[in-house]
């Protein structure tokens, strides 16, 4: 019985761990039957792969960024002398401009100036004329007057002389 005890306590110790065993063995062929490894490398190659397109994609940004970089660079690197270009030809531009706004004030200041002589030159002709027409109008004036006024003949020519004598010289006046 002894030996019946010890038996049954060596097929309880084996019958333990075998169970244990067992279960182990059973667990692993469920995992393995249901396909669990594989599901698992499935997802562990999905996650790898989708860490390697970030990291990809992340390459090209930083490519792209250093290009930006690069470009804009270069932007400020020539934006000195881009800017001093600008304002050289405002600069040009401006001085032509400004002759050329001054080119033509002259030329209509010399148009407003040849059109003022012309006008003082036609006033004066028009006031010559009316001085003119004004002298041979007294002169007739005075003709006839001395004429109704006068019996003597002699004394008519004379101022008839006189007054013909200074009509002359206010019309030789007029006419220089």
């Amino acid at each position: 019985m002894i030996c019946q005890k010890k038996m049954v306590r060596n097929i309880m110790t084996i019958d333990a761990t075998f169970w244990v065993a067992v279960s182990f063995v059973i667990f692993f062929g469920g995992l393995i039957y249901l396909k669990i490894p594989q599901k698992i490398n499935e997802i562990l190659n999905k996650l790898i792969s989708d860490i390697k397109n970030e990291i990809d994609e992340s390459e090209k940004l930083r490519t792209e960024a250093k290009k930006l970089l690069d470009k804009a660079q270069n932007k400020l690197d020539t934006a000195p002398s881009v800017s001093n270009e600008i304002l050289e030809q405002a600069k040009k531009d401006s001085d032509k401009l400004i002759i050329d706004l001054n080119d033509k004030f002259h030329k209509t200041s010399e148009i407003k100036k040849n059109l003022a002589e012309n006008k003082i030159s036609q006033m004066k002709e028009a006031a010559l004329k009316e001085i003119k027409d004004a002298s041979i109008k007294i002169a007739v004036d005075s003709v006839k007057k001395i004429i109704t006024t006068s019996v003597d003949k002699s004394k008519l020519d004379t101022l008839f002389r006189k007054n013909l004598d200074e009509t002359k010289e206010e019309l030789k006046k007029i006419n220089s």
